[in-house]
């Protein structure tokens, strides 16, 4: 078994939790959230954040408005729906509940 297979499979499991999380209060263009993912250690690419963000729009946790860009074409922003800041606040619940369990279970 490949310990670094493992890894990948849990970060992809907190993913969607961490990009919610970083939305929270703010909108965000996408660079930015890969930044912040990259700052805390959970390195992603383009190819892997779009789709997600897609993905969590169509099913209307997010939403996103167009800016004009100085140099270049217009930017979109991501921010948390209504629906996304409920979806929200039971991940942080649930991701309490898995903490304390793991915790528990691997002291």
């Amino acid at each position: 078994m490949n310990v670094e297979n493992t890894k990948a499979q849990m970060r992809k499991g907190v993913l969607e939790y961490c990009i919610l999380s970083i939305l929270n209060g703010k909108e965000a263009y996408p660079s930015d959230i890969l930044e912040e993912l990259k700052n805390a250690k959970l390195i992603i690419v383009e190819g892997t954040l779009y789709p997600l963000l897609t993905r969590l729009k169509n099913t209307g946790l997010l939403s996103y408005r167009w800016e004009e860009s100085k140099s270049g074409p217009p930017r979109k922003y991501y921010t948390l729906t209504e629906v996304g800041r409920g979806f929200l606040t039971e991940l942080d619940s649930t991701w309490k509940e898995l903490y304390d369990a793991v915790h528990k279970t691997t002291k």
